[in-house]
């Protein structure tokens, strides 16, 4: 079942994070994980899905990935650690 989100995805602990949006999370961040998608996650490495938000609809997503987006540093680090404080790969849990 498709279902708009919002996603953090980040290279390791504490590295390298992308902000990404999506109708069908399972399958996108399949995609980042088999480098599917070009451009900055397949040239950084940046395959583990730390965070994820979901939405009623698409346009609430994407109001807040560009929120999201435009955060500093460290609320992104905060939001992370307030749901995966450990920095699991959460993908496992979604398929």
């Amino acid at each position: 079942m498709k279902e708009p989100a919002v996603y953090i995805l980040a290279s390791q602990r504490n590295g390298t994070l992308y902000i990404g949006v999506t109708s069908d999370l399972v399958q996108r961040i399949w995609q980042h994980k088999n480098n599917v998608v070009e451009g900055f996650t397949k040239e950084y490495g940046v395959h583990m899905l730390v965070w994820y938000e979901l939405h009623e609809d698409m346009e609430s997503a994407i109001i807040r990935e560009k929120r999201l987006k435009k955060w500093n540093r460290a609320w992104k680090l905060r939001l992370i650690e307030e749901m995966n404080p450990n920095w699991n790969d959460l993908y496992d849990s979604i398929i």
